[in-house]
């Protein structure tokens, strides 16, 4: 975990109350994690903002910025802005445990929290399954359509000659 040290909060020694905390997030950010990424030129600002309580932390991280996609149906670059935000309540206890998706508990013992995994998710999820530039042009649409397959009118299903011999039997007692 040293080579996430630069995404960590020291909550020891900080007073009870809000602190504010910003990570730039850049293509060296992503490289930490050793995944193949389906975008290129992050230019991301990971806004946290930790409020301290006596026997639990409250996270708010907002993740914004834009990272550069291929579009799936023309195959050109664009910008795809990042707006994302999400909660998070560290609790102190014995052991790690990230089990539960809202709470994460954290030995008694740590000083300081890592969000590393929680931007990297949160950037992650804010990627669109279907990559479609915003300014797709309607020549593009037109050579799409041309290429799409033609819709198929479902017919009835023809029945298995085996089946209907089941039927009649059945029909008959």
């Amino acid at each position: 975990m040293d080579k996430f040290r630069n995404y960590e909060i020291a909550f020891s020694g900080l007073k009870n109350g809000k602190h504010q905390f910003s990570f730039e997030i850049d293509k060296k950010f992503f490289q930490l994690f050793d995944t193949e990424q389906e975008f290129t030129d992050p230019k991301i600002v990971a806004d946290v903002l930790m409020e301290k309580h006596t026997t639990f932390l409250e996270l708010w991280i907002k993740t914004t910025g834009t990272v550069n996609l291929v579009c799936d149906i023309t195959n050109k670059n664009f910008d795809h802005p990042i707006e994302n935000e999400i909660e998070v309540l560290v609790n102190f206890g014995e052991e790690f445990d990230d089990s539960n998706v809202d709470v994460i508990t954290i030995p008694r013992t740590d000083h300081a929290f890592n969000v590393s995994q929680l931007i990297y998710e949160d950037v992650m999820l804010s990627i669109p399954m279907k990559k479609v530039t915003p300014d797709i042009s309607d020549e593009d649409l037109k050579v799409l359509e041309r290429f799409s397959p033609e819709e198929e009118i479902e017919e009835e299903p023809k029945s298995d000659p085996r089946w209907e011999a089941l039927k009649k039997l059945k029909d008959k007692n």
